[in-house]
């Protein structure tokens, strides 16, 4: 067994926790985040978790519902709409406990394969390993426009050095997916973990850099702050140009919310 089924089953059980006492009516309010809904959410979180379950234990399967998913959001239907389609029409808490029910089942079947085995994805192949930390990933991310919506202040675990290792493994490609030259220089990164315990990545450096706490890298990263709503330290032209544009996800280029647009309500 490897860690990261472990702690991407954490992430979800948090986040079940936050959901499972709403009543039915709360999962249609809208979040900071496009407009979608609680409901908008935990569908997506669920949809994909079960494309990335299907990469390990069908990849036929998954390969011809993969086709069939980008097919029809290529002819312009809305994600949602397209991932409901591919699902059910299940909603509010049968859809919460649908979700709840499938990831605990995918997180045994993860733990059990080869974290170096090649899975595929709508983009490039990844490993076991890969594929189950982007879970995590978006689950974090996903996460927190709940946990704004609700007033909820998260209590984050170390487990989100996963999500930190993400947003340094992708500096280049967050140039290279917006048509930009990769620069030379990759900025020191020193992050305070929510233990307490100290992340340090790549050359030290005084005029290059990224300090501050973890968790708002890992949101600036993910695009749930501005890096301008935090208060990482950033120094030098690279590292002040890396975060402003950063993005840990695939697809294809995003800009981070605007300033002051995502926090947690009052």
């Amino acid at each position: 067994m490897f860690q990261q089924p472990t702690d991407f089953r954490d992430e979800c059980d948090a986040l079940y926790g936050l959901l499972s006492t709403l009543d039915d009516d709360a999962f249609a309010r809208k979040t900071q985040f496009k407009g979608w809904t609680i409901n908008d959410v935990v569908s997506h979180l669920h949809a994909w978790n079960r494309a990335a379950d299907l990469s390990l234990v069908d990849p036929e399967k998954f390969a011809a519902d993969r086709d069939w998913l980008v097919g029809e959001m290529l002819k312009g239907a809305a994600i949602g709409t397209v991932e409901r389609r591919w699902l059910d029409d299940a909603r509010d808490r049968e859809r919460l406990e649908q979700w709840h029910e499938y990831y605990g089942a995918m997180v045994e079947r993860f733990s059990q394969a080869d974290p170096k085995q090649r899975l595929q994805w709508a983009g490039p192949d990844m490993s076991v390993r890969s594929s189950i930390t982007a879970r995590l990933m978006e689950t974090w991310a996903h996460g927190q426009e709940l946990y704004d919506l609700l007033g909820v202040e998260r209590m984050n675990g170390d487990r989100i050095k996963n999500i930190a290792v993400l947003g340094i493994n992708t500096f280049g490609w967050t140039f290279v997916n917006r048509g930009l030259d990769v620069p030379t220089e990759v900025p020191h990164v020193r992050l305070t973990a929510p233990s307490g315990e100290i992340w340090t990545w790549n050359d030290p450096s005084e005029t290059n850099y990224v300090a501050g706490d973890a968790t708002a890298f890992c949101q600036t990263v993910t695009q749930v702050r501005n890096v301008r709503d935090t208060k990482l330290e950033v120094v030098g032209e690279t590292a002040t140009r890396w975060m402003e544009i950063t993005q840990c996800f695939a697809g294809g280029p995003e800009d981070p919310p605007a300033p002051g647009s995502r926090f947690t309500a009052k």
